[in-house]
C-alpha cells in the first residue's frame, strides 16, 4: 500500500488535475489522502467531489495550521508501507512518483527525495531561487553533514516504519519542517537516496510565494534544530 499525502490550501486553479494525475497511477493499492487546510476557495469542494467518484480518495478538512501540520495529520490516517509527500500545485508532475517507490524498494533506500540539483533534472525555476537553494545546501552540509543537495522540493517517499519512527521527535512547523526530518533519519543512519526531478515554476516570478520573512525564519529554524 502506497499512501499520497498532498496538502490542499488555495490551489482551486490547480487541485483537480492534480487529482486527476494520481488517480490514473496504475497502482492497485493506493490511498490518496487530501488535507484541505482551511482553503477560502473552492479548493475542498472540489476534493469532496473526487472523493466521491474515487474510494481511494480520503479528505479531511482542517483549520489553517500550515503544510507541516497538515502532513502530520495525514501520516495519522496513512495506513500504507509507503508514505509519499506531493504538493498540490502541480510544479511536480504526479506520475514521477512510482519511479521513486520503485528506485526505494530496489536500492533498499529508506528515502527517496526529489532533488533540483540532481544532473538529470529537468527544471524551469527562477535563477534567485536556485542560488537560495544552493546557499542553503552549504549551510546544511557544514551544519549537520547532510550529503543530500535539496531538501526542501515537495516530492518525497518514506518507508513508513523509517517516517513514523522519527515523527514524534519533529518540533519544527514551516519552512523547516522538511530539513529536520531528514536530519532526524541521517542521525538515525537511515538511508536517503536523491532522485532527478521534473519541475516546472507555476506561482508566477521571482520568490513565488516565499517571501523575506520566510527565508530569515527557516534559517533561525535551522539552527534551532543544529541546537
Amino acid at each position: 500500500m502506497i499512501s499520497v499525502i498532498v496538502p490542499v490550501y488555495g490551489v482551486e486553479r490547480y487541485i483537480s488535475d492534480c487529482i486527476r494525475s494520481l488517480c490514473d497511477q496504475t497502482w492497485k493499492n493506493l490511498e490518496i489522502l487530501l488535507i484541505d487546510d482551511g482553503s477560502k476557495d473552492g479548493s475542498g469542494k472540489i476534493c469532496d467531489e473526487w472523493a466521491k467518484k474515487d474510494s481511494r480518495i480520503r479528505v479531511f478538512h482542517v483549520e489553517n495550521g500550515g503544510q507541516s501540520r497538515a502532513r502530520n495529520i495525514g501520516m495519522k490516517e496513512a495506513s500504507g508501507d509507503y508514505i509519499a509527500f506531493l504538493d498540490s500545485d502541480l510544479d511536480l508532475p504526479a506520475e514521477q512518483l512510482k519511479e521513486y517507490v520503485i528506485a526505494l524498494i530496489q536500492d533498499k533506500a529508506d528515502v527517496v527525495i526529489a532533488s533540483k540539483m540532481h544532473k538529470d533534472s529537468k527544471i524551469e525555476y527562477p535563477a534567485v531561487r536556485k542560488v537560495i537553494s544552493f546557499g542553503y545546501y552549504c549551510m546544511l552540509r557544514v551544519l549537520f553533514h547532510l550529503k543530500v543537495k535539496d531538501t526542501q522540493t515537495g516530492l518525497k517517499v518514506f518507508k513508513a516504519e523509517a517516517l513514523k519512527s522519527i515523527i514524534p521527535l519533529i518540533k519544527t512547523q514551516g519552512f523547516a519542517y522538511d530539513i529536520e526530518i531528514l536530519v532526524a533519519l541521517n542521525c538515525r543512519k537511515y538511508r536517503i537516496m536523491e532522485m532527478p526531478v521534473k519541475l516546472v515554476f507555476r506561482r508566477g516570478k521571482g520568490m513565488g510565494r516565499i517571501k523575506l520573512k520566510d527565508i530569515l525564519k527557516v534559517f533561525k529554524d535551522t539552527w534551532a534544530i543544529f541546537y
